[in-house]
């Protein structure tokens, strides 16, 4: 168990913690949600001990083992693959250099016999033995080939470092597990796999992260940040977003009688009850949440944008017709070939590939940035595209203030207009004159959202649009893009706004595309798909 008493955190003035009372029990994944800045990942290095507080302090169970997701990518260079992952468990580790550097000695002494005894036994007790088969077979579930187990970090590129790292964390079993974003970087397939790991875990979980099926799919509990606080929930990120949006509802209607209030938060805690059958950790989730008393549900400080796309005209029958397209890059490596399809007016595609330089050739190819090898590629005349971009830098280069930024890509030139639409995104008062060449990644989304809505287009194509974004910003958009009613195209690794957008998918391979008219849940779970995508791409 980990527990924090009375922790406070300030800098200066500004204070992000006040006296934070809570404890995190075994058997349980909480999820720490909260806006940008509010202190996620600050509150994980407090408890990992990297941060101290400025008041307060953190207690382990004496003899517990914490084990943190590392984000430095370079730390462990110089060391195999397979030896990085055993340092997760630095005492195991600690016993077999130990071991080593014994038996490497050229004169072994009746005293280093002992020592060795002695070691050898520890080592059997923390099963050594099997350290390397299980970092291995861990490895190999993270999607790190055994071909690359022997080889040095220094060796890998970037995404396969975060599996290392990710699988370093997870080894042998710590009592405590910290993980900051551990999804980023990785495919839907090995983040089923983490997910089910994490459901299986029967220590202690405590995770950020803005993948939302991720929390839902792992999450006993909710460790909401707000008010300078911090109070659990039981039940996963849907749960606690719909019953605050709903603590919201009430709280704004004044003539709603305090039983009829009451009586509505208790059906629908009991609705996310008997929706919670669904989770692996459905049995302890449910019991969860029939104990909640529905006086603990409070309403959000969150702000969330008002992100609503209106087409100004209505698209026509032809939307896009696609024949024979084909990419391969500079070095001659086939990026996909033969991609044929035609859209309806109520599609909206999700483009999927084992390589994201597909993905990326593919949209430049659709915004005619760059040009296919062969193939044709024909719009219909009624269609007009907002596009957003996964690289957005060459859009801020100027120094423009953000009126002045969006006024470029509007007819309406009217101050107070442009001001509206930068007022749903949530730039208001003074920070609608902030410079855009100094934006974080999240407000330059947020400003290309705006651009977007401005344009009042028929056909959305978005690519990686959660990327930079806060969980606030990912279901606003989410919201939106269930709403509307034409053409979208898109890619993104956000599994929760994929499957409830898409009703068609197309993957793009080097042999080839898939194309089916189904959620993308049904298509990655197909086990005739599954045999499909393996044979699409083989040599």
């Amino acid at each position: 168990m980990i527990s924090v008493a009375n922790l406070s955190l300030r800098y200066g003035k500004r204070v992000l913690f006040e006296e934070v009372d809570v404890k995190f029990t075994p058997g349980n994944c909480y999820g720490v949600i909260g806006a940008n800045g509010a202190g996620k990942s600050t509150f994980l290095k407090i408890l990992s001990g990297e941060i101290d507080p400025t008041t307060g302090h953190v207690s382990i169970t004496p003899g517990e083992r914490m084990s943190v997701l590392k984000q430095n990518h370079f730390e462990f260079d110089s060391h195999t693959v397979l030896h990085t992952v055993m340092m997760g468990n630095k005492k195991l580790f600690a016993v077999m250099d130990a071991k080593d550097a014994i038996y490497s000695k050229e004169d072994f002494t009746e005293a280093d016999g002992i020592k060795a005894a002695e070691l050898e036994e520890q080592f059997a007790e923390m099963d050594g033995w099997n350290a390397e088969s299980n970092a291995a077979q861990m490895l190999s579930g993270l999607g790190v080939l055994e071909d690359k187990h022997q080889i040095l970090m220094s060796d890998l590129n970037g995404k396969e470092k975060v599996r290392v790292l990710l699988a370093q964390a997870l080894f042998g079993n710590p009592d405590i597990l910290l993980l900051d974003e551990p999804t980023n970087d990785l495919d839907v397939e090995t983040i089923t796999w983490l997910e089910n790991f994490l459901a299986d875990f029967e220590n202690t979980v405590i995770v950020v992260s803005h993948d939302r099926h991720f929390l839902d799919a792992v999450c006993t509990h909710v460790a909401d940040i707000d008010f300078g606080k911090l109070k659990l929930y039981p039940g996963n990120y849907s749960f606690w977003y719909e019953s605050s949006q709903l603590a919201l509802r009430q709280r704004s209607d004044q003539n709603k009688k305090v039983e009829d209030k009451r009586k509505e938060l208790q059906e629908f805690i009991e609705r996310f009850s008997a929706n919670a059958s669904k989770s692996r950790q459905a049995t302890s989730r449910k019991k969860l949440l029939e104990k909640l008393v529905v006086d603990d549900i409070q309403a959000s400080t969150r702000k969330y944008p008002g992100i609503i796309f209106r087409p100004n005209r209505e698209p026509g029958d032809q939307i896009l017709n696609i024949e024979g397209l084909s990419k391969k890059t500079s070095e001659g490596k086939t990026l996909f070939k033969d991609v044929s399809f035609m859209l309806d007016k109520v599609d909206k595609v999700a483009i999927l590939s084992k390589d994201q330089l597909a993905i990326r050739a593919f949209f430049n190819i659709l915004m005619d940035e760059s040009k296919a090898d062969s193939g044709i590629i024909e719009w219909g005349q009624t269609i007009t595209k907002a596009y957003l971009p996964n690289e957005n830098a060459s859009f801020f280069q100027g120094e423009y203030n953000l009126v002045d930024w969006l006024r470029q890509f509007s007819d309406e030139k009217d101050e107070t207009y442009i001001r509206g639409f930068l007022g749903k995104m949530l730039f208001s008062g003074e920070e609608v004159f902030k410079m855009s060449n100094v934006l974080s990644g999240g407000e330059k989304v947020r400003c290309m959202l705006s651009r977007m809505m401005l344009m009042n287009a028929n056909c959305m194509i978005l690519d990686e649009p959660t990327n930079h974004l806060d969980l606030e910003s990912i279901t606003a958009l989410n919201n939106a893009l269930i709403d509307w009613k034409h053409v979208c195209i898109f890619t993104s690794h956000d599994h929760a706004l994929t499957e409830s957008i898409a009703n068609r998918i197309i993957e793009l391979t080097p042999n080839g595309c898939i194309d089916k008219r189904m959620s993308f849940d049904d298509y990655i779970n197909d086990e005739n798909i599954k045999e499909l995508r393996e044979k699409m791409y083989k040599n």
